[in-house]
């Protein structure tokens, strides 16, 4: 579950890391009084307005200005709340900014930074251990610096029984160049961001850029954060930190009904159980000329009611040309599938494209009875391959 920056700096806060005081708000009024709490708590005089989105790339999409008084705020302010901010991560549509964080400039004052760097925490998929992965080249797009200058780029590897060791927050804070108060500064940071990193169950922890102030202090001065959805159980609160105004409407119903869903930006709609073979079926699609339109999982347990709401939602995608139906019946019964599929079927109107559907298991027999049986414009298939050459013959 991605959160908001200002969430993101509120969580890590509470571990005693150093963020800017920033205040969020939803309107231009809002923000020129968050800007006087933090010029009466703080004394600075220039603020940055931020653009909240779930995407990076905010300051060269005009997502984050600078203000240097509290007029200007204000005007900033209107200027980014209600704009379409596209970036390089949120595609061509872009997204609409519906609230802002005002925040002290941190580039302001006696206090200023004087460097930059960048630090992350997240898992190594090919190891099943956490990284530590960070630059002196702090304040750019990590995959600018990997691509122009990969040997500033460095990795620390966290033993999972051992944890972070003290050693290794030495190695860091030295690669990075740093000497006395900074030095001592800059792991304790480390080492708070790594408890925080474990203690929220996060996936991603990226603070691009870390700044290290004139007067030798570390701050965060951006924060992405990144937490587990399967770990939401342990944390009370955190599912309120939730914005479905930046998820996709599609993947935002899927998860009200457990739904593992996934847009692609293909043509075939698919709907199977289990990961592996959903992968599977869409390595089939691919070979038979068409692309994956979602990865969608009903899972073990899948009720008519959810394969309904799965089929439902893979027809909105308007790019949807076919959908392929893959359900081996182990956990879940075939003919459950099939009656949310004839329900899900009849409930939409002009349903004008092939729908594949392949059921093998557990009630296989009585789930084709009952397709065979409901009238619709439904192909069964008993192997991959029939699925496959049907895909073809359908463009």
């Amino acid at each position: 579950m991605n959160i908001h920056e200002y969430q993101a700096k509120a969580l890590l806060n509470k571990y005693g890391i150093n963020v800017p005081e920033g205040i969020v708000a939803t309107t231009p009024t809002e923000a020129v009084n968050a800007a006087r709490k933090i010029l009466k708590k703080t004394g600075t005089c220039s603020f940055a307005v931020k653009a909240q989105i779930h995407a990076g790339g905010r300051g060269r999409g005009g997502g984050i200005k600078i203000a240097g008084s509290i007029d200007d705020v204000r005007k900033c302010a209107d200027e980014i709340i209600g704009m379409r901010l596209i970036t390089h991560q949120t595609g061509s549509g872009g997204k609409i900014v519906t609230k802002v964080l005002v925040e002290q400039d941190v580039y302001f004052g006696d206090k200023k930074p004087v460097e930059e760097y960048y630090l992350s925490i997240l898992l190594d998929r090919n190891t099943g251990r956490n990284i530590f992965m960070y630059s002196p080249q702090g304040g750019t797009d990590i995959e600018e610096v990997a691509l122009k200058s990969p040997e500033l780029i460095y990795t620390e590897e966290i033993d999972p029984v051992k944890g972070l060791q003290p050693s290794q927050t030495d190695d860091i804070a030295f690669n990075l160049g740093l000497t006395g108060k900074a030095y001592r500064e800059m792991i304790r940071f480390i080492t708070s961001l790594y408890k925080a990193y474990i203690d929220i169950d996060a996936l991603l922890v990226e603070i691009n850029p870390v700044i290290k102030t004139s007067d030798n202090l570390v701050y965060a001065a951006d924060a992405k954060v990144n937490l587990d959805d399967n770990a939401l159980f342990r944390h009370p609160g955190y599912s309120e930190m939730r914005d479905p105004d930046e998820e996709d409407p599609a993947e935002a119903e899927a998860s009200e009904f457990k739904l593992n869903y996934i847009k692609l930006d293909g043509n075939i709609g698919c709907m199977v159980n289990g990961a592996g073979l959903a992968m599977a079926t869409m390595d089939m699609i691919k070979l038979s000329g068409g692309n994956p339109a979602n990865f969608l999982d009903v899972g073990g347990s899948a009720s008519p009611r959810s394969v309904e709401a799965g089929f439902r939602i893979i027809l909105k995608d308007r790019d949807v040309k076919a959908i392929m139906v893959n359900i081996f019946g182990g956990i879940v019964r075939c003919d459950r599938v099939a009656e949310g599929i004839t329900k899900a079927y009849k409930s939409v109107s002009n349903i004008n494209i092939p729908v594949i559907v392949r059921l093998q298991g557990t009630n296989a027999m009585i789930a084709k009875e009952l397709l065979d049986k409901s009238g619709m414009n439904i192909i069964p298939v008993i192997t991959l391959q029939e699925a496959s050459d049907i895909i073809i013959s359908s463009f």
